[in-house]
């Protein structure tokens, strides 16, 4: 009996040959277990792991770590490490491995289950714990890890102390379970809290591999796994709705409102669809049709909302939302002050995406399905005086923003949105930090034409992990990457930065650095009666920091370019190195906010004095 025979492999430069060993040569029942989890899972195709350093998961560590098909990435702050398996695995759409020990290590995973959980990205969650007799007697390290991450998890269960009175064939059934509800139906994290009594280092012990493996015997001499999960998604066919279709016929303004897509079909199936209702499109930035050159698409939507003048003369009655919670606030104010009469939402899942209560018709359906329904019942229409108003006013908003970066050289957040948008080679990566980053993107980025990646932690929306997320990010895209991010995010994930060196593709990281929380001067705090001191002490929270020293301290280029054409120069040239980059933009939040407010009130002039011949 055996399994695989013993294998080499590469390592990185400088590294030693890491040993490989059999299945059946484990040193004890810990890494009998620890060994077939591991094993099971790179058959079911998981193959990263990401490490933080313990002892009570020495087991599992060193399984992963002898495996010829694991990719492992190590890190020491939990935190950091579990936002870049999210990163990853968002990016690549399989599931990422997190290990970590016992206590409070299991914990600093949490901002990033939450997230996984909301933005529905697999990932499975192998937490070392003491054993039940240890559990409520002062141990070190021991906390109450039962069921820690409440309902953010599709499945979690206890996996005892390793046994030789189990089978281990319950082994192999529970990672092919947690495999298979990390992706399906609805993707997330998985935990499987992991029990180890000691040996945990791999000493040998009185241990009969061959008697203990013997049920197992026709797995180990093969490669497949041992329980397949076979069967399509519950939503990915959509068998049409003739009073769905009447709705949609009978509109009279109609819009297509995008979220976040899953890819290239999704895309271009929103596009038929709304060539042959001759609707606009309004694209979110994370939707992958911002940056589309299509004639239906409305790149520049949210500031079009400005305008008195565009709901007065072409009302939505119908709208027709696919994919995700979109970034512009501005939209779900116009939808509270003019509600349309049909709001139909199209989601792969049975979560609700319903915040301000409108929908009328909601469809359970994957895109593909979905348009492939539809689009055959529809009527075919020209483009209406809608869309026709629409493109006049978007393609105006453009040349307002060309025209500002011409006559205003000096660096700004609006300056540095628009250099990227233009800059960044199709095929690469941007992951785009939130707060105001994200919405700088997706107002003020130039329709470029390039096909790029784009990413962001638009689940819970949290500022943590940022740096983490964008490197785990690049890893998946396996593309150089451009991070947009603000100096408070920056600061919150400092820890991180190793990452940046560790990851196999190029990050740029370009801060925005406007002295605290930017985005605060947009939200009605600041302009209400609190004290401008407290405004600033509490909101603005200014840090007076700059970044050129954790630059040094990680062994990363920096430069702080004084004008937008040095950032365009600085920009193309991180574009064109092997290595990663920190450019650090200084601005200031006053500033930013009113160079805002003065173009929005420029752009909403010139949309209320747009004529139509047909009107």
């Amino acid at each position: 009996m055996g399994v695989r025979g013993r294998f080499s492999r590469k390592e990185p430069p400088g590294e030693k040959m890491i040993e490989t060993w059999r299945l059946n040569e484990v040193p004890n029942i810990n890494y009998a277990w620890a060994g077939l989890m591991v094993e099971e899972l790179v058959r079911n195709g998981v193959t990263c792991f990401c490490i933080a350093p313990g002892s009570r998961s020495s087991a599992l560590t060193v399984s992963a770590a002898v495996h010829p098909a694991v990719r492992s990435v190590v890190h020491y702050d939990e935190r950091g490490l579990a936002f870049y398996a999210l990163g990853l695995a968002s990016s690549t759409g399989r599931p990422a491995v997190l290990i970590c020990s016992s206590g409070t290590a299991v914990a600093n995973f949490f901002p990033a289950v939450v997230e996984a959980s909301k933005k529905k990205v697999p990932l499975i969650l192998l937490t070392a714990d003491r054993p039940w007799e240890l559990q409520n007697t002062g141990a070190l390290q021991t906390i109450d890890q039962v069921k820690i991450y409440g309902n953010y998890v599709r499945w979690q269960t206890d996996v005892p102390a390793p046994g030789g009175e189990i089978n281990p064939v319950t082994v192999l059934t529970t990672i092919d379970h947690a495999v298979f509800r990390a992706l399906d139906p609805m993707a997330g994290p998985v935990h499987l809290n992991c029990m180890f009594r000691e040996p945990l280092a791999p000493i040998k012990k009185d241990f009969d591999s061959t008697h203990y493996f013997s049920p197992v015997s026709d797995w180990m001499a093969g490669n497949h796994v041992y329980t397949r999960y076979t069967g399509g998604k519950t939503a990915s066919d959509f068998p049409g709705d003739q009073a769905l279709i009447s709705v949609i016929n009978s509109a009279r303004n109609g819009a297509i409102v995008v979220g976040k897509l899953a890819g290239r079909r999704e895309r271009e199936g929103v596009l038929r669809l709304a060539e042959k209702l001759g609707w606009p499109v309004f694209p979110d930035i994370v939707s992958g049709l911002r940056w589309h050159s299509h004639q239906n698409i409305i790149h520049y939507y949210d500031h079009v909302l400005l305008s008195d003048s565009f709901p007065s003369r072409f009302p939505l009655d119908t709208v027709l939302h696919i994919g995700g919670r979109i970034t512009s606030k501005r939209w779900y104010l116009y939808l509270e002050k003019h509600k349309p009469a049909q709001t139909i939402m199209v989601l792969s899942h049975s979560l609700r995406n319903d915040p301000l209560h409108q929908v009328t018709i909601r469809v359970k359906s994957g895109v593909p399905g979905f348009v492939d329904s539809v689009l055959p019942a529809v009527d075919s229409r020209p483009p209406s005086q809608c869309l026709l108003f629409l493109r006049e006013a978007s393609g105006m908003v453009d040349r307002v923003f060309d025209d500002f970066m011409t006559a205003s050289p000096s660096v700004s957040e609006i300056g540095v949105a628009r250099v990227i948008s233009k800059s960044i080679p199709a095929g690469h990566g941007l992951f785009l930090s939130n707060s105001m980053p994200v919405r700088e993107m997706d107002m003020v980025g130039a329709c470029s034409g390039n096909s790029v990646t784009i990413g962001g932690n638009r689940g819970a929306s949290g500022i943590d992990g940022i740096i983490a997320s964008a490197c785990g990010f690049a890893q998946g895209v396996g593309k150089p990457t451009t991070l947009l991010v603000g100096d408070l995010a920056f600061l919150h994930d400092l820890n991180s930065l190793p990452l940046v060196k560790k990851c196999g593709e190029p990050v740029i990281i370009v801060v925005l650095n406007n002295d605290g929380g930017g985005i605060f001067s947009f939200l009605p705090i600041a302009g209400s009666q609190v004290q401008p001191a407290i405004f600033n002490r509490f909101f603005g929270t200014p840090h007076g920091l700059e970044f050129s020293a954790a630059a040094r301290m990680f062994g990363l280029d920096y430069h702080t370019p004084g004008s937008l054409q040095e950032f365009e120069t600085a920009y193309k040239r991180a574009l064109e190195s092997t290595g990663s980059t920190i450019l650090e933009i200084k601005t200031s939040r006053e500033e930013n906010y009113m160079l805002h407010k003065n173009l929005q009130d420029k752009i909403k002039t010139q949309i209320d004095g747009i004529t139509m011949n047909d009107e």
